[in-house]
């Protein structure tokens, strides 16, 4: 068996290809709207099969994490996910956007669940906390991705080169790192149902879930189009907002454990949806460069640890098992990641993008409302 650090530098190693992957195809998601001459409303019902191919292969990749071990789930998505990524930028008509789109999110759910559950395995031949540093290199990877992206641009190369390039070298990145991941043994089988709904009690973490996973979704989808036609920045940098936006959030997950331990969750998870709320309204009615990439960094730092520490407050819960309670919180958020960032783009198309992040401040609030409910009832059972 490989030693519990040579697995952690494996699986560090997909994780940074899952953020840069994704990261590249999102920085240039304003060349493929103008190659494409996609109104935002087009652009919002495009995106969306993105998300939908993610959702509908949640029972199909949990199937096959109880037939297959974790380890070769996860190279098969990898090489799927890349394949993907370098089809994004060869297509020339919507229908296929929309088509590779949908089997992008596929490949990802793929890749980014059997990550996960090898880092998981992974944790637990560890005494101390480490899992959250993987989550921090996904998002230093997605920082670094975008600027990549944002170097494509100023560089005036096409997206077609762009993607395909990067995806051989992340294919072979985890071609390399492949053979050093855990040998896990496939999961458990049981009677367990594909989707898992939160309970009376846990539907407060679903909705913060929810906000927060809708909030990420319509910063990767839109920060670089708000950039384009709201703030008018330059072409040079209208990756800027996106760039500040990742660094903002791998900032905040590296520093999470550190910023938790002083605070306390649920303290932590009320100023993130606070910073949430100011970062996107700072954005929406100042639309200027620094004041707009500030917002986004704000933002950033807001969304950066609020998943997993609802994961960890509701996994205490005695009306599921942890793993249901988690499974169910997973559910309503993902949901958050489908539906808004369209919701997003016909909003932007009657009312103008403005009005559209304006809106979506409204979700820092409700994880605020959220949390201070779950403290409420929380006093009120001791």
């Amino acid at each position: 068996m490989d030693s519990p650090r040579t697995a952690r530098i494996s699986i560090t190693v997909f994780f940074f290809l899952s953020g840069f992957g994704y990261a590249t195809w999102a920085s240039r998601i304003a060349d493929l709207q103008h190659r494409l001459n996609l109104n935002e409303a087009q652009l919002g019902s495009t995106l969306f099969a993105l998300p939908l191919g993610l959702i509908l292969t949640l029972p199909v990749t949990g199937y096959l994490l109880q037939r297959f071990s974790s380890r070769s789930i996860m190279m098969v998505g990898a090489l799927a996910f890349n394949v993907m990524l370098g089809c994004l930028g060869f297509v020339t008509q919507t229908w296929q956007l929309v088509l590779v789109l949908f089997c992008f999110g596929s490949s990802r759910n793929l890749l980014n669940i059997s990550i996960n559950a090898q880092a998981v395995a992974i944790q637990a031949l560890y005494t101390r906390s480490i899992i959250t540093t993987f989550h921090g290199v996904w998002s230093l990877a997605g920082a670094a991705g975008s600027g990549l992206g944002w170097l494509m641009v100023y560089l005036n190369i096409l997206p077609d080169w762009h993607f395909l390039v990067v995806g051989i070298f992340l294919v072979i990145a985890g071609t390399l790192a492949y053979p050093t991941s855990l040998h896990q043994k496939p999961a458990p089988q049981g009677n367990a149902r594909k989707f898992i709904l939160p309970d009376r009690h846990l539907l407060k973490f679903g909705l913060i879930s929810f906000a927060v996973m809708a909030c990420e979704g319509t910063m990767i989808d839109w920060t670089i189009v708000y950039f384009n036609k709201a703030v008018r920045a330059p072409e040079s940098i209208i990756n800027a907002g996106y760039v500040a936006y990742m660094a903002a959030m791998a900032a905040g997950r590296f520093a999470g454990d550190k910023v938790v331990h002083k605070l306390g969750i649920a303290t932590m998870i009320k100023y993130s949806g606070l910073l949430v709320f100011c970062g996107l309204m700072l954005s929406a009615l100042l639309p200027y460069t620094i004041t707009a990439g500030l917002g986004f960094m704000m933002t950033g730092v807001g969304v950066s640890c609020v998943v997993p520490l609802v994961f960890s407050m509701a996994g205490k819960t005695k009306s599921m098992s942890s793993s249901s309670a988690v499974a169910a919180i997973s559910t309503v958020g993902y949901m958050g990641f489908l539906i808004v960032p369209p919701v997003v783009g016909y909003i932007a198309q009657v009312a103008g993008l403005r009005w559209a992040f304006g809106l979506m401040a409204g979700f820092g609030l409700l994880i605020v409302n959220m949390i201070l409910r779950a403290q409420k009832e929380e006093h009120n059972h001791i």
